[in-house]
């Protein structure tokens, strides 16, 4: 993994009222912000595939009329449907072909690279046959009606028109011209349907895969809340109550202190390690939940973050608006994660933080300068993973040995 996957366009996310999900986008960059997700292709490319698309329909028209038509007699018959149906979703198979690359070249689609069943494939191309030659009947209307219009200009400069007839034929004109594109755009939604339910996934195989998903998320959320616990169980242990022994081995000393100057003395200590313990324990408590998320938003928790370490962090924050709850909650984990973990393992000396929102994805990047090689299998990258994933987003982790390491987090916007 070599980086993040930039948008195009950048805004604030004041509720980020839709997600993004793209089957077809890129998932790797050398540089952030130097790959942008691809856009839909420009108009007459659109219209050239779907022009295309008449021929390979014409194609297919005639490939059932001559191969389809003396076939189907050896269909009906038990013993060489077999052969005959293999025969001819071979021939059929080949020009989906066609129409699957046509798909891509001018459309921009992406498809899964995998065998598609016989009787999808037949049912394409039967389809496509079909919505191909009412796309060459409305493409050819439309430019017939071109060729009225340019002999109705002709006649308005000629003289031979009144405005009475230019008025009543550019109503009429107009009216078939609307009526012409939005065949058209539904022709090319209809084609775009039919290329993802024959080459895609099916519904079924696309509600499998999200209940997948989902119990993946399920059961990485409860690892990372058993970790959670044990890191917290860990901090109270090791560091919390050996600084309360501490403390009330203090104050025992200083009941039987001999004289009031030794006592003075095993209080003076007992009082700073008191301070102590109160920053020690406010430190886990902010590891377990910052409040300043609730009182004064992600903004200031990530400058808390920033004020706590040691090694000088450099914040970009672009959002101008509010999150959702659990968005900031996330967002500022990965943050005080990544910070923590460079700071202590990872010998740097500069930390930047970026919180921005490309389109509706939440992207949140911190790079720091240190010797690199963090493990992303480890428990801490582990557990914001899955705290990433249970949200629907993605963490990607690039630390190559000798530095810099980059954790960027994409969260998309609910």
């Amino acid at each position: 993994m070599t980086g993040p996957v930039p948008v195009p366009t950048e805004r604030s996310c004041p509720g980020c009222a839709a997600r993004l999900r793209s089957p077809g986008v890129q998932e790797e960059s050398a540089d952030f912000g130097a790959l942008p997700l691809p856009t839909a292709p420009a108009l007459p490319r659109r219209a050239a595939g779907l022009l295309l698309g008449c021929a390979t329909a014409a194609m297919g028209a005639l490939y059932l009329l001559v191969v389809g038509l003396p076939l189907a007699p050896l269909l009906l018959w038990p013993r060489t449907r077999h052969r005959a149906l293999a025969a001819l979703v071979a021939g059929a198979r080949r020009l989906t072909a066609l129409d699957r690359r046509r798909r891509s070249v001018f459309f921009g689609d992406r498809f899964p690279d995998r065998p598609v069943p016989g009787h999808r494939i037949l049912r394409h191309l039967a389809v496509r046959v079909w919505a191909g030659l009412v796309t060459g009947v409305v493409a050819g209307l439309l430019a017939f009606g071109a060729v009225l219009a340019g002999l109705l200009v002709a006649s308005l400069v000629r003289g031979t028109l009144g405005w009475r007839e230019l008025l009543a034929q550019g109503l009429l004109g107009g009216v078939l011209l609307f009526l012409n594109v939005q065949g058209l755009v539904a022709l090319e939604s209809f084609d775009a349907r039919l290329a993802r339910e024959s080459f895609g996934p099916s519904e079924s195989e696309l509600l499998r895969r999200r209940i997948d998903e989902l119990a993946t998320s399920r059961a990485a959320v409860l690892r990372a809340v058993d970790t959670e616990r044990r890191r917290i169980e860990r901090d109270l242990h090791d560091g919390v109550q050996q600084r309360l022994v501490a403390l009330a081995m203090l104050l025992g000393r200083a009941r039987r202190g001999r004289t009031p100057e030794q006592a003075d003395r095993l209080l003076e200590q007992a009082h700073r390690e008191s301070r102590e313990l109160l920053t020690e324990l406010r430190e886990v408590a902010w590891r377990v939940y910052p409040t300043a998320l609730d009182s004064q938003g992600l903004r200031e928790a990530l400058a808390g973050v920033s004020e706590r370490c040691a090694i000088p962090v450099r914040m970009d924050y672009a959002l101008t608006g509010p999150l959702p709850a659990p968005l900031e909650t996330a967002a500022y984990f990965v943050v005080s994660e990544a910070v923590t973990n460079a700071a202590k393992h990872a010998a740097a000396t500069r930390i930047d933080v970026s919180v921005r929102a490309y389109g509706a994805v939440l992207v949140v990047r911190v790079e720091d300068d240190g010797a690199g090689g963090a493990d992303p299998a480890g428990s801490g990258l582990t557990g914001l993973r899955s705290r990433v994933g249970a949200l629907d987003g993605r963490l990607h982790v690039h630390s190559p040995s000798g530095g810099p390491t980059t954790i960027t987090a994409e969260l998309p916007c609910a």
